[in-house]
């Protein structure tokens, strides 16, 4: 879909809700992205010990009793928890009476990486143990990644289009910009968008620990997430949820909503080359970047801030600094590039709406977010990485990135409101 096809809509953002390990509320999450704060240490939702990776950045303190009764969150999976608390607070967030608004015109589009493995795993432990008529009804429901949006959809009753994006590590990326394009159709007025994962379980560590895809800095893991530092040695697994509420403008100016911000560019590509690895010449990437800016009617110029994908693995990195090179050209010396995976792990596909939640927190505030643990400087990796302290700047357009296995491709491109 091209811009000039949708070039008579705009989409706009108008509330946002987060479940992170610095902060289960926006005002926490918010102030700790700025002051840096680290949301690593040893695993404690299980047993790290038998792993060649012992450490998590995990959502703490997260009462899902505050979000909904007792025995509704004994039976959710981990991720759907995540989900509702995210929701709820997004939609709150932007003002949004569900009682005055015409619900078949409100949609959901959650989506999940992985779903829910907590789950999987507990009900597989016990079929081996008890056999298979001791397996949960709910096994299957609360699994799927599709029930995030589904179960959204449910508790508040609303009946626009439902759906769920499953791409890996660009899962809340493509979403919500899956969902702005669902609005610029003309299928919804709003659309409850995002992404959720929560895979620190068993075999969900023990999978990325056989692809040697995460940290093993077991005995420092404050310093273990360290995107474009030249010791980085792997992902540190994260977990948490974060929900955005897109509107037409129209349907926004007409409610009197307050607008966080716009989504201005949206594309997505394919690398085609390999199940885990991106293409060494960070083709698949920079396509994705220069669709995103060509869809938004701007020059690379424009861009001021990029939120990297920034995984902190040595090939990540380095080929997402070469993308940006290819793009950018002369301007790349010029951006400021940061990495919120630094403070609160891969949170896989969370990622995407979490760090695009950042990107909206920054133009509205003008302040760009750290990457912390920026030591040690990689010649391959040359850009300004917003080292280890926030700066204050002033900001127009933001730049999301988001790259997963598979070789999915998907950037975003946000602007400050007008006025």
């Amino acid at each position: 879909m091209t811009r000039e096809l949708l070039s008579a809509g705009r989409v706009v953002i108008t509330g946002l809700g987060a479940v992170t390990p610095i902060g289960n509320d926006m005002e926490t999450f918010w102030r700790g992205a700025v002051a840096g704060k680290n949301g690593a240490g040893p695993m404690t939702l299980i047993d790290g010990s038998p792993f060649t990776s012992r450490i998590a950045a995990e959502v703490k303190d997260f009462h899902p009793e505050s979000w909904m009764d007792a025995k509704e969150a004994r039976r959710l999976s981990r991720f759907l928890q995540f989900a509702v608390a995210a929701s709820d607070m997004a939609i709150a967030d932007a003002c949004l009476d569900l009682k005055s608004e015409d619900r078949e015109r409100i949609g959901v589009l959650i989506g999940s990486g992985i779903g829910g493995l907590d789950i999987l795993s507990e009900q597989h432990a016990k079929q081996l143990k008890s056999g298979s008529g001791r397996v949960s009804p709910f096994l299957v429901p609360y699994m799927i990644p599709d029930m995030a949006s589904g179960y959204v959809s449910i508790r508040h009753n609303l009946k626009g289009p439902n759906s769920c994006v499953v791409t890996a590590c660009s899962t809340g990326a493509n979403a919500i910009g899956d969902a702005a394009h669902v609005i610029l159709r003309g299928e919804a007025d709003v659309i409850v968008s995002g992404g959720v994962d929560a895979a620190i379980t068993d075999i969900g560590v023990a999978g990325f620990c056989a692809a040697r895809a995460m940290t093993t800095r077991n005995d420092d893991p404050k310093k273990a997430s360290r995107p474009f530092d030249k010791e980085r040695d792997g992902f540190l697994i994260g977990e948490g949820g974060g929900v955005l509420i897109l509107e037409s403008i129209e349907h926004a100016k007409a409610r009197n909503a307050k607008i966080l911000a716009e989504i201005v560019g949206y594309a997505q590509t394919a690398d085609a080359f390999h199940i885990t690895q991106p293409d060494p010449k960070g083709d698949g990437a920079a396509r994705a970047m220069s669709l995103a800016i060509r869809y938004a009617g701007l020059k690379p110029e424009h861009i001021d801030y990029i939120n990297a994908h920034g995984t902190s693995t040595p090939f990540n990195d380095r080929i997402e600094t070469v993308a940006i090179r290819r793009v950018f050209g002369e301007h790349a010396d010029r951006l400021a590039v940061s990495s919120t995976k630094s403070m609160i792990g891969h949170t896989l596909g969370a990622c995407g709406a979490l760090e695009s939640i950042v990107c909206v927190k920054a133009l509205q505030n003008g302040v760009v977010p750290p990457t912390i643990n920026y030591e040690h400087p990689d010649p391959d990796c040359d850009l300004d990485y917003v080292p280890n302290e926030a700066r204050e700047m002033p900001l127009r357009y933001a730049m999301k990135n988001s790259f997963g296995f598979g070789g999915h491709n998907v950037t975003l491109i946000f602007k400050r409101p007008d006025g």
